[in-house]
């Protein structure tokens, strides 16, 4: 099995995952609509929701389209792109680079209920029928969806 580099990514604040969170689910926004929509949980000035925000554009979380004069930040990466990229940090600082500790350690400490052993146990059973076929999510033919 071919293993892909995936970059390491830059560690997210607790204040600036909130502000993904906020651009996740609402979509492109605007510094201040993000400021204001944060404000009764984490309040910022202005100057700070902008550094947030270009921090979280460096770090290739975020990216920004100008309207008129404003910049319009999107989310650059899915939620769940963010979150293996995040795993994939632990596996490597934690487990040694093995994925199968991370796992083996999440079932001894009934970490996942039995809903999701099982559903993990059909996606690992789905995935060696594709390996075997040669199919694999990233050389699916177009416009065909994986079925969970």
């Amino acid at each position: 099995m071919t293993r892909i580099q995936i970059p390491r990514p830059r560690n997210l604040g607790e204040v600036e995952q909130a502000v993904l969170e906020h651009v996740w689910a609402h979509g492109p926004c605007s510094a201040e609509a993000c400021r204001e929509a944060l404000a009764s949980t984490r309040p910022m000035k202005e100057s700070t929701i902008r550094t947030v925000l270009r921090r979280l554009e460096e770090k290739g979380y975020v990216s920004h389209k100008i309207e008129g004069r404003t910049f319009m930040f999107s989310a650059a990466q899915d939620r769940q792109n963010v979150a293996v990229r995040a795993v994939k940090n632990i596996i490597d600082r934690f487990c040694g680079g093995s994925a199968e500790e991370l796992v083996i350690g999440m079932v001894d400490h009934a970490v996942l209920d039995r809903k999701q052993l099982e559903r993990l146990a059909r996606k690992i059973a789905d995935q060696k029928k594709s390996l075997k076929t040669g199919r694999t999510k990233r050389n699916q033919p177009q416009g065909t969806k994986e079925v969970e």
